[in-house]
């Protein structure tokens, strides 16, 4: 017999072994019963018993591998949603940088639009094939359109097109503002001031709180490099072209004869040593006396030594005084033209006859007028140029 029938044998007997016949005596109120159970139905009960058992077991083993299978599949639908949801914030962070971008675009546009408009006098509708200076051409220079990153999207694509071509229109508006502001360094320059001192007094008078700058969506962009030289080009060219329209260039009376002139000169009283602050016209009492440039008028009335006194206020730290007057033909506040008339010659004051004391005062300074009244030519062109552009500014403010 084999080994394996053997062992059969004798697991089969230890398991018969387990199993015996009992019989059990019950005695209930003086009776006495007798039961038997066999070895044959303990065997059926324990095998039924071990079939419920392993029953419940496959159940329970089911259950847990559905659990195991349940708790997968709800991980994996997590994931999905989460993937999902992560989807939707990317695709409304794009949405939101798109919108940023086209609200910082419109606020450039705008700023182009005024510079170009208040600076060059260029209509807006027509800004995009308009020249700025002349000899261009009238189409804007063309758009690297390589530059343009291809695996944008077709709209941030556009955007980036639109943000190119504004910065080469600001490009080429830097250049022509720039163009006008050595214009009038080379005008200022040839009238005996030092530009680079009028930008720099011009700056010290600017303050206020900080507060930074943010765009519509509440997040400041960065501009590009012509947008950034754009803002202290157009001041430069501001300053100087103003104080170019400032400058009293025009003949103060309508006379021929200078009676004298600025710096030393011998006291017509007294004959000593003294500091004459301004030029002297001589002409007949009543002459018109004319505003040597726009302004405000600032002072009417008399000053010790000067007797009647107009003094019009150009901006730019630039005054004019006009002394010795007989009368007066306008007002403080008043806003005159040059070539204005604003009082007539007089002999008030200190004076030994009929004539006109102008001065010119830079930021309180009398300076020689006559470096002003003789501009050349060249200079008198850069100054029309200026005041043409200066007026259209202010009509356009008004």
């Amino acid at each position: 017999m084999s080994s394996q029938s053997t062992g059969l044998r004798h697991w089969r007997q230890r398991f018969n072994a387990l199993f015996q016949d009992h019989e059990i005596f019950v005695r209930t109120h003086g009776h006495v019963r007798f039961l038997r159970i066999s070895a044959t139905w303990q065997k059926r009960v324990a095998l039924i018993a071990a079939a419920a058992l392993l029953v419940w077991a496959g159940t329970m083993l089911a259950v847990l591998v559905n659990q195991l299978l349940t708790a997968d599949e709800r991980a994996a639908v997590a994931q999905q949603q989460a993937a999902a949801a992560a989807s939707e914030k990317r695709i409304a962070q794009y949405r939101d940088r798109v919108a940023e971008t086209a609200a910082d675009l419109e606020e450039r546009q705008a700023l182009l639009e005024n510079v170009a408009e208040t600076h060059f006098g260029i209509d807006p509708e027509t800004m995009a094939a308009e020249p700025v200076a002349a000899g261009e051409t009238a189409k804007p220079a063309p758009v690297e359109t390589s530059a343009i990153d291809p695996n944008l999207p077709p709209e941030a694509q556009a955007l980036a097109r639109i943000e190119a071509r504004q910065e080469n229109f600001a490009t080429r508006l830097l250049a022509a503002v720039n163009t006008r502001a050595a214009n009038a360094e080379m005008a200022v320059t040839k009238l005996g001031l030092d530009p680079k001192a009028l930008v720099r007094n011009a700056a010290a008078g600017r303050g206020g709180p900080f507060i930074p700058y943010k765009g519509r969506m509440g997040k400041a962009k960065a501009l590009g490099a012509s947008f950034a030289a754009l803002e202290g080009a157009l001041f430069r060219m501001e300053v100087l072209e103003r104080t170019l329209v400032a400058v009293p260039s025009g003949n103060p009376a309508d006379v021929l004869m200078m009676s004298s002139g600025f710096g030393y000169r011998s006291d017509p009283f007294s004959g000593a040593g003294a500091m004459h602050a301004g030029l002297d016209f001589r002409g007949p009492i009543g002459t018109p006396i004319l505003a040597a440039a726009p302004g405000k008028v600032a002072f009417v009335g008399q000053k010790s030594g000067f007797g009647n006194v107009v003094e019009v206020d150009h901006g730019q730290g630039i005054l004019t005084r006009y002394a010795h007057l007989s009368g007066f033909t306008t007002k403080v506040g008043t806003q005159v033209a040059a070539g204005e008339q604003i009082a007539k010659m007089g002999s008030t004051g200190r004076s030994t006859g009929s004539h006109l004391h102008f001065e010119v005062r830079l930021n309180g300074v009398a300076v020689n007028p006559r470096r002003f009244l003789e501009a050349k030519a060249d200079v008198l062109e850069v100054k029309a140029d200026a005041r043409e552009r200066v007026g259209s500014v202010a009509r356009g403010a008004r």
